[in-house]
């Protein structure tokens, strides 16, 4: 998708990157792993060539939930692979409302 690309254009007074992704894991206490696609022309053949990339992001009050589009932007280290915050959630996954309520019917 389009808006799962890198964002760098910066805010007010602030220098840091940004970038939207999708959240593939929350099994971690205040992390999550949000998965970033770049799409780029191959340097050759001209044609766009998708790869992706896993980052680490602290989420304080665990409220990004599995499949949410998030913005996340670049802090200090956190811990050994943590270097990026959770900044805010774009948008909401249905995936993660039917989690919810399948282990209360369990």
């Amino acid at each position: 998708m389009a808006n799962e690309e890198a964002v760098q254009t910066p805010a007010a007074g602030s220098r840091r990157n940004e970038k939207v992704g999708n959240v593939v894991s929350t099994k971690m206490q205040k992390t999550i792993v949000v998965e970033v696609e770049m799409r780029k022309a191959h340097p050759k053949y001209k044609r766009i060539v998708k790869s992706s990339k896993k980052f680490y992001a602290h989420d304080e009050q665990n409220s990004a939930r599995l499949g949410d589009v998030v913005r996340i932007r670049e802090t200090r280290p956190t811990s050994k692979l943590k270097r990026w915050a959770l900044e805010e959630i774009v948008r909401r996954s249905s995936l993660g409302q039917i989690e919810d309520s399948a282990p209360a019917a369990v």
